[in-house]
């Protein structure tokens, strides 16, 4: 891409729109600076190789000037001495400096006009170059506060998730706490069939092992006795 196309899309640009739709605004801001740094740098170089042109321009044109006047001066002397011939010479070579001398100017006055629209080029390319860094600093600066705020907003949600765990286990144990109630008003109270069958066999159980246990202690005492 030529200088002076990355000029015009610069220049043309919408600052405001490209970083509307940019993902990474400080990103694009940082090429955009770069960009116009460098095409600035090159307008600016191409301004400096105009002004020399122009310079060396004026230097030849006073050089073929200068030229003209000698070729009219002697083609006077010429005429003066007589000597028409080389006065009609002396014309024309004067003539073909002085066309020489004229395409010298047109030149002269391009570079001239180009040199004027690279100043206010430059200008312009400036002052997007100003309003980029601008937009930088403010960008920057609202990276920053956005960062803050994101860390705050994090250490928020984190809290609210602990908040939200310890009531939950406060939750937890207040059911638990129900419940031992409820266990503790159970105890005492009539049991249901189930549990009333099963104490009546484990009370015949242990009736027949006391049984059990007294026939033996008795047939255990009574040679006792008849000694």
């Amino acid at each position: 891409m030529g200088i002076f196309t990355r000029f015009s899309d610069i220049v043309n640009s919408n600052i405001n729109a490209i970083l509307d739709k940019a993902e990474d605004p400080e990103k694009i801001v940082r090429l955009m600076i770069q960009e116009m740094e460098d095409t600035l740098v090159e307008v600016r170089s191409a301004a400096a190789r105009s002004i020399a042109d122009k310079k060396d321009l004026n230097r030849k044109l006073e050089s073929l000037e200068s030229e003209v006047g000698d070729w009219e001066s002697k083609a006077e002397l010429a005429m003066r001495k007589g000597r028409e011939d080389l006065a009609k010479a002396a014309l024309v070579e004067k003539s073909r400096v002085s066309a020489a001398a004229d395409a010298v100017k047109a030149d002269y006055a391009a570079i001239d006009d180009g040199l004027a629209k690279l100043n206010d080029d430059i200008a312009r390319l400036e002052g997007k170059l100003n309003d980029a860094k601008a937009r930088q600093k403010t960008l920057l600066a609202r990276h920053k506060t956005a960062n803050s705020r994101l860390a705050a907003r994090k250490r928020i949600h984190d809290y609210k998730i602990d908040d939200a765990m310890v009531r939950f286990e406060a939750f937890t144990r207040r059911i638990d706490d129900v419940e031992g109630r409820v266990e503790a008003y159970d105890m005492g109270l009539p049991k249901d069939l189930n549990h009333e069958f099963a104490s009546l066999e484990a009370e015949e159980s242990v009736n027949k092992e006391l049984d059990e246990l007294k026939r033996r202690v008795a047939a255990e005492s009574r040679p006792q006795d008849n000694q």
